[in-house]
């Protein structure tokens, strides 16, 4: 529904005489807001963008068939989460935009080198070539022996910079992981 100037100035004035003559409508207002998120399935998250981290609900909906994947209908800060108490930011008020997006990835791609256009390709060979891209850098840049002499085993040429809303469990087994290939230089923006 297009609704005109002289429409809104209307529904604004209606409701400024009924506040004025007492009448409560923040039922009225409660209702029509639940209407909107009435069928679907609350889910709490957090927003990921800053190390604020601020709670979310996400309001799916679906029927919880086997192989359908719910769609994201709503989005909006979680008023019992003692961080932001349902208020979000620009960012995380348009989260929904990121999970509701038609020019949103879905599958990984590649540009390979000299080549202007981006390449579908599956996820069993992105990860082997990740493993593969890996594995050459830690050996061109892997220093067993300093130069006093000492036994060092490092990998001076990779680093880890992690996200400020990155989970305890993921940081340990990056941590665990890169430290197993010699890298040294870890960082996270969530460690001061």
């Amino acid at each position: 529904m297009q609704a005109s100037r002289r429409d809104f100035i209307r529904l604004m004035a209606g409701g400024s005489g009924a506040i004025a003559l007492g009448l409560d409508i923040r039922p009225l207002v409660a209702q029509a807001r639940s209407l909107k998120t009435s069928k679907t399935t609350e889910t709490r998250s957090n927003c990921p963008y800053c190390a604020v981290c601020c709670g979310v609900i996400v309001h799916t909906i679906g029927d919880g068939a086997k192989n359908v994947v719910p769609a994201v209908v709503h989005i909006e800060g979680d008023p019992d989460n003692p961080v932001n108490r349902g208020t979000l930011c620009p960012k995380g008020a348009s989260l929904q935009q990121d999970c509701v997006n038609e020019r949103r990835l879905t599958r990984p791609q590649v540009r390979r080198p000299g080549r202007s256009d981006w390449e579908d390709i599956s996820w069993d060979q992105a990860l082997d070539e990740i493993a593969r891209k890996v594995k050459d850098t830690r050996d061109k840049g892997f220093v067993r022996v300093d130069e006093q002499g000492r036994m060092v085993n490092r990998c001076d040429n990779i680093a880890f910079a992690g996200g400020a809303t990155d989970t305890n469990e993921f940081c340990w087994t990056v941590v665990k992981t890169t430290a197993a290939w010699g890298v040294v230089r870890h960082e996270n923006v969530a460690r001061t």
